[in-house]
């Protein structure tokens, strides 16, 4: 959420900023909703202390004549009060849904673009590799493998349900484990293992309510189930005042995350590529109100993913996001994306953001700073996500008679230096 004060005084850089990021928004709506709302205020408040004057001079009137007739114009007064104060109510609910729609602005640096096919390649890490086969997909060799089952995870929790089985929990584990050893030796990141169910404030205040409305999974009492870790972690500070000397606050955090996939119809339906149900670490940060502060801890996170990628041995590259591939709330996202040999190309893993201000306003998380109240800035980055990552994992390490090479790194942790069929 943005200042309305700035939206007032920089209406065509909204108007741009909505033209960038492709989101239809009426910011001329907006603005004269919010003109309505301030004249409205304004009658209001000048009704209401015309009441209070009236109440003091009814209590202390000598007369009684003079009493009833200014009871009676207050009375007339109230009635015309109360119609004005639902005219007030009415309009406020219409201007906090147009507040919650205006776009952060992208910044300079975000190339334009319509969609994920626009956006930048920044860099690119790792050797594709050249098999002397034709390579196969992470479905077959998991299949094969006995560490999947699809058909009986459709059985028992519907469309895009699987069980991991055997050497596929193992090395789901065997992730968990080494991305936590990892992150735990970095400076400053307190662990977090956070709710997976939490209230419809958060996610207003992240930003995924209204306009994700579709991908949620929502429960009778009007809870959410969280698609990343990044809400819960968000809202630890929601409504509080953080002492300046705290910041940066640095959260490595973990959760189950639930998502219906609502726009993916027909989209990567095989495999665990996109799934109801799966497993995230996050990290978050909230920072000094400070361009160049949340600029410096949106590289040092994507660092941090990318530092991961390499000791795994995954290839992958490095994406700038176009203004069309932005969420509503973004000043600008990187994706990192794993090299997946059975379909020839990078596919997402990861995603790196800041917003500025636009989530912690909206979740009031601020700190005081020379004894002026500042909104402090946000950022977040997927450090990794299960199953998701196995897919790369496995195809790029497979080997010709179906079996799976373990990268050094995972080796401590599996156990094992390959994955081999089963002996029945």
């Amino acid at each position: 959420m943005l200042d309305i004060k700035f939206i007032r005084e920089n209406s065509d850089i909204i108007k741009a900023a909505a033209q960038k990021k492709h989101i239809d928004f009426d910011l001329d709506e907006l603005i004269r909703v919010d003109h309505k709302r301030t004249a409205l205020l304004q009658e209001v408040e000048k009704m209401r202390a015309e009441q209070n004057e009236y109440s003091q001079k009814i209590g202390s009137a000598s007369d009684a004549n003079e009493r009833q007739g200014m009871i009676v114009k207050m009375q007339g007064l109230k009635s015309i009060l109360k119609a004005k104060e639902e005219e007030l109510d009415k309009t406020m609910k219409a201007w906090r849904v147009l507040m919650l729609q205006v776009p952060n602005i992208p910044d300079h640096s975000v190339p334009e673009g319509a969609g994920d096919t626009e956006n930048k390649e920044v860099r690119v890490w790792g050797d594709i590799p050249k098999f002397s086969f034709k390579p196969k997909s992470h479905v077959d060799i998991m299949e094969a493998l006995d560490m999947v089952d699809f058909e009986r995870g459709a059985k028992v929790a519907g469309f895009r349900g699987y069980f991991l089985k055997n050497d596929g929990v193992r090395l789901n584990f065997a992730i968990w484990q080494f991305v936590f050893d990892r992150m735990s030796k970095k400076e400053g990141f307190a662990p977090l293992l956070t709710p997976s169910l939490v209230k419809k404030e958060t996610l207003y205040g992240t930003g995924y309510l209204p306009q994700g409305e579709e991908d949620l999974y929502k429960t009778q009492d009007e809870s959410y189930m969280v698609g990343t870790s990044e809400v819960p972690t968000m809202a630890y500070y929601m409504d509080e005042t953080v002492p300046k000397e705290k910041l940066p606050i640095k959260f490595f955090a973990f959760s189950p995350c639930f998502r219906r996939e609502a726009g993916a119809h027909g989209k990567d339906t095989r495999g665990i590529m996109r799934v109801h149900e799966f497993f995230k670490f996050e990290q978050v940060v909230l920072c000094e109100a400070n361009h160049e502060e949340s600029v410096k801890y949106h590289e040092e996170l994507t660092a941090n993913a990318e530092g991961l990628m390499q000791e795994l041995g995954i290839p992958y590259h490095v994406v700038v996001n176009c203004g069309g591939d932005l969420g509503l709330g973004q000043v600008k996202k990187y994706d990192i994306e794993a090299w997946v040999p059975s379909e020839n190309r990078y596919r997402e893993t990861h995603s790196s953001s800041y917003f500025h201000d636009f989530q912690t306003r909206r979740l009031n998380i601020r700190y005081r700073d020379d004894g002026a109240l500042k909104f402090a800035h946000s950022l977040n980055n997927t450090a990794l996500a299960t199953p998701r990552i196995l897919i790369s994992l496995i195809e790029n390490n497979q080997n010709e008679d179906g079996s799976i090479a373990i990268p050094p790194a995972l080796q401590p942790y599996v156990g094992k230096e390959v994955i081999k069929k089963p002996i029945s």
